[in-house]
Formats: C-alpha cells, sequence, structure tokens
C-alpha cells in the first residue's frame, strides 16, 4: 500500500516540464501517477498529496456549441476567443465575448424569455445527436490517451444559471419562488436537465476517458446566495439530482461549480451528491472543512500569489496544518505558478497523510 511508503525528498525531483496556458506544469519522480492519486482521493478518500488542477487537463471539446459562446474551448482544438468567441449557444441565447474580461456574458437586450409558462413556445432545443462529436474526439486522441486525469466542463449546465440565460438574472430570480410558474419551471428543468444527460451520454460514448464531468451552476454572489435554502432544495436539487446519478452511472466523479457566497447552500449541493466543489475565497473554508469535510471533497481556492518563495511555503504549511487529515480529502481548487508551493504542499500532504 502507498500509504505505507515512506517519503522521500527524491519524490520533489522535477523529472520534466511543460507550458500549460501561463502555467509551468512540473513533472515530479513521485511513486505514483497523478491519475493514480485523483482515483485514490475521490473514490478511497485516501490520497497521498493533496492534487492540484496541473494533476489533470480539461478537456472541453468545440462540437459543443456553449464552448465557443463562452470562449471555453480547451484540449487540442482552439479558437482565437477575439474573433471567433461568442454568438450562439445550444439553445440559441446570443452571447458576447469580452476581452478585457476574459468571458462572454449574454448580449444584452436579447432574452428569449419572460414568463417560464411559454418556454416550449419559445425555446429551441438542441440536435445534440448532430454535433460533430467524433471529429472532436480524433482531435483530442493523443489527450484522451495520455494517461491523465481529464474533466470535461459543461458551462451554463441546466437549472438557475441557465435560466438567467433565458430570462435575464430579475426574472429568472422571480420564477424560482412564483407560484404562476412553478409547474412550468419544473417541466423546464426537467427537459434543460434530459439535454445534459443526452451530452453526458455522448461524453462517455466518445471520450470514454474522460474522469469527471464539472457543471456549472453558479448560485450567489459577493455576498448572500440569490435565493433560499428551501428553494434550492424544492426547485433545484431534484434535478440536480438525477444529472449526478446520471454522470455517477457513467463511472464519471460529479465536481460542481458554484460561483459565489454559498457555504450555507453546502447542503444542497450534498443532498444532491456532488462530489466535490471549490468555494470561491469569501466563503469560510475551515467551517465547510471541518463541518462538511466528511461528505464532500472541497477545492481550496487560492487568490494571491504570494511575493516570495518564503510566503509561499509558509502559506502551504498553513493550509496543510488546516486540511490534511485523513479521510477528508481536499484538492486545490484554483491555483497560481509556484514551484515552492507546489513542493511545499507536497511534502507536507505526503507526510500527513502518512501520519
Amino acid at each position: 500500500m502507498m500509504s505505507k511508503i515512506p517519503f522521500d525528498e527524491k519524490e520533489l525531483e522535477i523529472v520534466s516540464r511543460e507550458q500549460a496556458g501561463p502555467s509551468v506544469r512540473r513533472h515530479y519522480a513521485r511513486p505514483l501517477t497523478d491519475l493514480e492519486n485523483m482515483r485514490r482521493t475521490y473514490y478511497e478518500k485516501e490520497p497521498c498529496w493533496i492534487p492540484s488542477p496541473m494533476d489533470g487537463i480539461g478537456i472541453d471539446p468545440i462540437c459543443i456549441p456553449d464552448n465557443i459562446a463562452r470562449g471555453m474551448v480547451r484540449g487540442a482544438e482552439h479558437i482565437d476567443n477575439a474573433t471567433q468567441a461568442g454568438g450562439l449557444d445550444m439553445f440559441g441565447v446570443d452571447w458576447e465575448y469580452s476581452v478585457q474580461a476574459g468571458g462572454s456574458m449574454v448580449r444584452p437586450g436579447t432574452a428569449i424569455l419572460d414568463d417560464v409558462n411559454d418556454w416550449k413556445d419559445v425555446i429551441k432545443f438542441p440536435d445534440v445527436d448532430s454535433w460533430d462529436w467524433k471529429g472532436s474526439a480524433e482531435a483530442n486522441k493523443e489527450l484522451l490517451e495520455s494517461g491523465q486525469w481529464i474533466t470535461t466542463t459543461l458551462y451554463t449546465g441546466a437549472w438557475f444559471e441557465r435560466l438567467v440565460s433565458f430570462m435575464d438574472f430579475e426574472n429568472a430570480a422571480i420564477a424560482l419562488i412564483d407560484e404562476d410558474q412553478e409547474d412550468a419551471l419544473q417541466e423546464l428543468f426537467t427537459a434543460t436537465t434530459d439535454v445534459l444527460c443526452k451530452i453526458i451520454d455522448k461524453i462517455a460514448e466518445y471520450f470514454p476517458q474522460v474522469n469527471c464531468i464539472r457543471v456549472h451552476d453558479d448560485w450567489g454572489g459577493q455576498a448572500q446566495p440569490f435565493f433560499s435554502q428551501d428553494t434550492g432544495m424544492d426547485v433545484i436539487v431534484p434535478h440536480m439530482k438525477r444529472a449526478v446519478e446520471h454522470i455517477h452511472s457513467k463511472g464519471m466523479i460529479a465536481d460542481m461549480h458554484s460561483c459565489g457566497h454559498n457555504e450555507s447552500r453546502v447542503e444542497c449541493y450534498i443532498a444532491a451528491g456532488w462530489d466535490s466543489w471549490s468555494p470561491q475565497p469569501m466563503n469560510d473554508m475551515e467551517a465547510l472543512f471541518n463541518n462538511y469535510g466528511d461528505r464532500m471533497i472541497f477545492g481550496i481556492r487560492l487568490s494571491d500569489k504570494p511575493a516570495s518563495d518564503e510566503e509561499a511555503v509558509r502559506l502551504a504549511d498553513d493550509l496543510a496544518d488546516k486540511f490534511v487529515v485523513k479521510g477528508k480529502p481536499v484538492r486545490i481548487g484554483a491555483y497560481f505558478d509556484s514551484e515552492a508551493f507546489e513542493k511545499e504542499l507536497y511534502r507536507r500532504s505526503r507526510q500527513g497523510y502518512l501520519d
């Protein structure tokens, strides 16, 4: 068992480097692969070290229209976001890409739905079968066969964030609590979840090496969630749970992406069955970990990059002191490029999980 193999400083030797966007991915002389450690983290709850985003890759294929609309094509396929991102997503919603913001938003004034009761007459559902899944799979063949932990992200999801894209924020927030729209909203979320599940089927068929599906659904702002826990539990969680169960039925991990001050909604995420969630830094990470770390894997979001290697080491030590607990694994959910931080967190978590 890996847990019985003593730590050796030679594990920190760098055997190769590669450029990964603005960061450098360093490959170390570790006693097992990043893929194996990820599997241990999720399936056995016994990682050998705290994994980071640099321990895997993302493939978000060009064949999914949302990835172009949102400027989020990743993997072997590429687009020039400045000139090609934006346009119509899978439901015909028009997105505008901002180079300055580094992301997309629905083009102002183009909301397609005012009242959820009208959704059947207004919303055009995508023909998922017609997308070029085979072409994207062939383009990503080398990455798919690289033996790495692979995550595919489904941007905009199927629930509140998708509803906002149809209606704009204010109308979407009202629809969640409007009794006159309640039945229609449940029907709409059932239909959008059906689409999500069909996309998951295609990913499983054409990208069988994918280990994890990440689904977006932002639930909060800087200060608080957008809606109550009861609303989340009653209106959204049943549909989320069906999607999570479908992801699991395909042998993949289900990772939740939800921006905002949502720590008070963590029980919704757990009830839906998500394996992991990476809260933004405004959430109380220690409280979430201490109270719920045995029920969900949390990604620790790192914000400001330390000004020196000494600060990076101190940060890694602090994280290890707080979050290296057997049976309660964590991940690094957002990353900055620091070799000193990377090595110290590996050393401390490797030793801590042994002890």
